[in-house]
């Protein structure tokens, strides 16, 4: 038994949606806990106007019966307020009438650093827009929803994820001053972030087959984030500048460690402390100071396009990197605990852990 993601949608589509299976039948969902993510994904200093302008409302069209899942797969759906402004140049079919809006004139000039290039060649395309309109994080919308709804499951068995900001720009403080100094050279920034989770029994995940071992999982997780370059687990590089004596986590009466440089995970596999995993962003590649380019028509060099952005988005990464890690071990609960129903996944989850005597941590 596992949980399954499919998404689907454009940034300047009609919406985006997305299809999750794998639920036990019998959780409780709360739809003001969906909306207070998709808030906090929203929120940030130095974000585009587009962010006042969407509500993320999540619509639920399947698998959800008063506030209850049925077990069968649950569809979500966020509409783009935004699409209104691209109806022409976004239509799913050959639209009709003059061109209107935004959108309507193709794209030839990729940006460095964004999927533009790489993707329009990948995939044949003529226009950039083309690869952009998927490649962009506004897709994490849906994302940090199906997020919310792994975290309600990880809830009904004592697991809590939450996400932080450390530095932005380089800076553990005063982000503000660099945002603007940063707006005001039309440049970006980048940062890291750090995602906790708590109430993690050890065993899930599996050092016995390489797809199984959860530290890899939750790295891809992370990694398929857009614009993150890096993910460290538990002192991760500094580690490899320690001797063992100094690197590795003594285990302690109770079968607790006295430190938790490992993150959490050993082989693959939880071991009982907190999860701690971090993820660095690189500055968003959308500048309003274009980097050089080359037109794909023509040849010719020429500054790479510009559109509305945010000169950094790291406070939504934590939330973003919060939902993905949520997800993963979301997964590696249910392939663990199983169930078809709500009362059995929690039954089994109880079962082990009085099987292996396992005490939470005070």
């Amino acid at each position: 038994m596992t949980l399954t993601l499919s998404t689907a949608g454009e940034s300047h589509g009609p919406a985006l949606v997305a299809i999750v299976t794998g639920l036990p039948a019998g959780l409780r969902l709360d739809r003001e806990a969906l909306a207070a993510d998709l808030h906090r994904r929203r929120q940030g200093y130095g974000r585009s106007p587009r962010q006042k302008l969407e509500v993320d409302e999540v619509e639920v069209l399947a698998g959800l019966r008063h506030g209850l899942t049925l077990g069968t797969p649950l569809a979500l759906l966020i509409r783009n307020r935004d699409h209104a402004s691209w109806e022409w140049g976004m239509s799913p079919w050959p639209p009709a009438g003059e061109p209107s809006g935004k959108g309507t004139t193709p794209v030839t000039l990729p940006r460095p650093g964004h999927a533009d290039l790489a993707g329009t060649l990948k995939f044949g395309h003529d226009d950039v827009r083309n690869a952009l309109e998927r490649a962009s994080a506004r897709q994490t919308a849906i994302h940090v929803a199906a997020g919310a709804v792994a975290k309600a499951l990880l809830a009904e068995i004592g697991i809590e994820v939450s996400g932080v900001v450390l530095e932005i720009g380089g800076e553990r403080d005063g982000w503000e001053a660099a945002t603007d100094a940063a707006r005001s050279d039309r440049d970006t920034l980048g940062g890291v972030v750090e995602v906790v989770a708590t109430g993690v029994p050890p065993g899930l995940g599996s050092y016995a087959e390489k797809a199984e071992r959860l530290d890899a999982r939750l790295a891809a997780a992370l990694m398929g984030i857009q614009a993150v370059k890096g993910v460290e687990i538990g002192d991760g590089f500094a580690l490899a500048r320690m001797r063992g004596s100094q690197a590795h986590d003594e285990i302690e009466p109770g079968r607790r460690r006295a430190t938790n440089r490992a993150g959490g995970l050993e082989a693959g596999v939880s071991n009982g402390e907190q999860i701690v995993i971090r993820a660095a962003m690189k500055p968003l590649p959308t500048l309003m100071r274009p980097l050089r380019s080359v037109d794909l028509d023509s040849g010719e060099p020429g500054e790479a396009l510009v559109e509305r952005s945010d000169v950094q988005a790291v406070e939504a990464l934590s939330v973003v990197a919060e939902a993905a890690v949520a997800w993963e071990l979301a997964r590696a609960a249910r392939e663990k605990f199983g169930g078809d129903a709500l009362d059995d996944f929690a039954g089994a989850h109880a079962a082990y852990l009085d099987r292996i005597a396992w005490q939470r941590t005070p």
